[in-house]
């Protein structure tokens, strides 16, 4: 099973820059099968790692930015992929 690990933080007005070098210099315990950073506008960040994992597996996580970098508490989400087939 894949499970899809999804972060994402908003940094101080101004701070985007800092937020999305802080994100991409976290290092995670273990190798997720594929990661990516994304940005968007109000100075957003979006991390999403893969891995080869049951949906309940202990896995690394990126931490909390450090005080005054982001605006609001990250939000973090899970999700498990599912088998393509027809949709209802």
């Amino acid at each position: 099973m894949t499970v899809a690990l999804m972060w994402e933080a908003r940094a101080v007005p101004g701070r985007g820059a800092d937020l999305l070098a802080w994100a991409r210099a976290q290092e995670l315990a273990g190798e997720p099968l594929r990661r990516e950073v994304f940005r968007a506008p109000q100075d957003r960040v979006l991390v999403i790692t893969w891995w080869d994992a049951p949906y309940d597996a202990d896995l690394p996580e990126l931490p909390e930015p450090d005080q005054g970098l982001t605006s609001r508490p990250v939000h973090r989400w899970r999700f498990e992929s599912v088998a393509e087939g027809p949709t209802r």
